[in-house]
């Protein structure tokens, strides 16, 4: 672990110098209904809301604004919190000194996306818990990931010395990120040029794909879904051996290995080894629903049925762990359990397996799970690699059927067994990530024609359109008949597009109407002076507005409102897509692997991929 590093900035300014003393604010997280902040509530730090009031504090006190934002499914966010935000020393000299905000990504997507930008432009990388410090005019000054107690504890005190010595000074660097604007597009869309990039987005894709485990880089493995997707509607235009063999090594591996849970079914959001073996152990709905929709396709495209079954396993999961009573979703299952271990609610004990199990069911799982070998965990093994059970059955000498038979009793009373252990619950039901969901519920309707994911669709659909739409905007996430969070472009674009895919299935002219509204509403909110921004109602000084948005863990929300608009047919929306898609041909081109739902939208405007 580096020690951190004020910027040099900071270290030439550093005086001696004695923080002043300021009045004292109380945590006001105590109860919130967000999962992830209600557990800060009993933390000594005097965490504030994400507010006017925060800002208007650090104003009228001239302080620094701490942001921390996190997750509750996040293991170093944990973390951080056991270590120095439940210290009281530490919480001292952050109550003293700064204005204490804590922040839940998952109701703030489009401040932890700008936070996060400037993670990256200022310390080079990113990651949760992201901690910004902000001017009291809104504008991001130095961020900071995980830090051991320690150095937190100096950093702290350092940056309060410099900010009482020297605050105009830090205020006037940190004004320089101002607004952005961005020209008007010149001339119509360049069909020869959206044509060249298939072939550089392919080409980037082959350059960092890992042909012994698939998957892109060789380090931690990310699915990458909006990439799979894209090279999947390539390969569909086109066939090539090349792709498809990336493709099925790629699938196979994320379904097969350690990202997926195998007892329940769903995936983990990474692994972090390059193997696809060792996943941290966060399962999100948003990984869920786009990996749904993936190898549902993928069955089709690349002929392989058994992903249909890769498809359908994580759907009865997310139809059977994460929907509540109203029909929405919940967001996420921790990587801790309630004792705060990480991944021990999924691993196994050689003792616990023996005390489960027969001696003939504990030999044959022992056998098919390759759980010979040390524990890749303290707390036990992750069931990972499967072997099949013709192996097995030639390995122990006995009939194939039989271990058929005796692995399912295995797997079924270590589910029964880990039906009594405690996994906590991120139970925020986001509009964004159901809007996900909704699509891949209705796809699977019309590709599987299961009564089942028809009605799981229904439910999201009413409470989207029920509880999440007011009738003039979207609301992020709804608890306790509270509105939580702040509703941004993606929740607009994810949730357009679901309703898109719900209203074709079942033709009703309701549905096409609301999708229509919710579409013009968010190029009116979000396309602004030929940019993007994620939200609307930001309160940092910054405008957030981008020319470009690329895809991530997400696919873009950008892209994704084009695909949805082009698919509508309003003219005028038309206009407005072409105009947004029609500019930063450059940025597209040299970093094409990070743009494959631009590029679709591209071609789909200008007729070179189907609907």
């Amino acid at each position: 672990m580096r020690t951190a590093r004020l910027p040099l900035f900071v270290v030439f300014l550093l005086l001696p110098g004695l923080a002043l003393g300021a009045p004292l604010l109380s945590n006001q997280l105590v109860g919130h209904p967000s999962p992830y902040l209600a557990l800060h509530g009993e933390d000594p730090v005097a965490w504030q809301s994400w507010n006017e009031d925060a800002l208007a504090v650090a104003r009228k006190e001239n302080r620094l604004l701490f942001l921390s934002v996190g997750y509750f499914s996040c293991h170093w966010c944990h973390v951080m919190q056991r270590e120095s935000y439940r210290d009281q020393d530490i919480a001292s000299l952050v109550n003293r000194n700064y204005v204490p905000v804590k922040v839940d990504r998952e109701l703030e997507p489009a401040l932890d996306k700008e936070l996060m930008d400037f993670a990256y432009k200022t310390v080079g990388r990113g990651g949760w818990p992201l901690n910004v410090f902000v001017t009291p005019e809104g504008y991001p000054l130095y961020a900071v990931l995980y830090l051991p107690p320690e150095q937190f504890r100096n950093l702290l005190e350092q940056l309060s010395q410099l900010w009482e010595q020297d605050g105009e000074r830090l205020s006037e660097i940190a004004r320089q990120s101002g607004p952005a604007r961005f020209p008007d597009p010149v001339g119509d869309i360049d069909e020869t040029l959206v044509a060249t990039l298939n072939s550089r987005f392919v080409d980037a894709a082959l350059s960092v794909v890992d042909d012994l485990d698939g998957g892109f880089g060789v380090q931690a493995k990310f699915p990458h879904t909006p990439q799979l997707d894209y090279l999947l509607a390539a390969y569909d235009r086109q066939p090539r051996q090349d792709l498809k063999d990336l493709l099925t090594l790629t699938l196979d591996n994320m379904a097969y290995r350690g990202l997926v849970d195998h007892l329940s079914g769903g995936f983990f959001r990474y692994t972090v080894d390059p193997g696809w073996e060792v996943p941290h152990f966060e399962k999100m709905l948003y990984t869920n629903a786009l990996l749904a929709r993936t190898y549902l396709r993928s069955a089709v495209i690349l002929g392989r049925p058994e992903y249909s079954e890769v498809a359908r396993r994580t759907l009865d999961f997310m139809a059977l762990s994460m929907r509540t009573p109203g029909g929405g979703l919940i967001a996420a299952f921790s990587a801790v359990d309630d004792q705060g271990a990480e991944g021990a609610y999924y691993l196994w004990t050689e003792s616990e397996r023996a005390d489960l199990l027969s001696v003939e069911e504990h030999e044959v799982l022992t056998a098919a799970w390759s759980l010979d070998r040390p524990p890749e965990f303290q707390t036990g093994h992750h069931l990972n690699h499967r072997r099949s059970v013709q192996d097995v059955a030639a390995d122990l000498a006995i009939p194939v059927e039989r271990v058929k038979r005796l692995l399912a009793q295995a797997m079924g009373r270590l589910l029964e067994a880990r039906g009594r252990r405690t996994l906590p619950a991120d139970t925020k039901i986001l509009a964004g990530w159901n809007g996900l969901a909704l699509s891949a519920f209705t796809d699977a309707a019309r590709a599987l024609g299961d009564p089942r994911y028809l009605e799981t669709a229904q439910g999201i659909r009413n409470y989207l359109a029920r509880v999440c739409w007011d009738g003039k905007r979207l609301h992020r996430s709804i608890a306790r008949s509270r509105a939580l969070g702040t509703a941004s472009l993606q929740d607009y674009a994810y949730v357009a597009a679901g309703l898109l895919a719900w209203a074709e299935l079942t033709g009703e002219a309701e549905d096409f109407r609301l999708v229509r509204t919710i579409t013009t509403a968010a190029w009116q909110r979000f396309f602004i002076g030929n940019g993007w921004r994620l939200t609307d109602q930001t309160l940092l000084a910054t405008d957030g507005l981008q020319e470009t948005i690329p895809d991530g863990a997400l696919p873009s929300p950008a892209a994704v409102l084009s695909l949805t608009t082009l698919q509508l047919g309003d003219l005028e929306l038309q206009r407005l897509a072409a105009r947004a898609l029609n500019r930063a041909y450059d940025q597209v081109s040299a970093r094409a692997f990070y743009f494959p739902t631009r590029i679709l939208a591209l071609e789909r405007l200008v007729g070179l991929a189907r609907d």
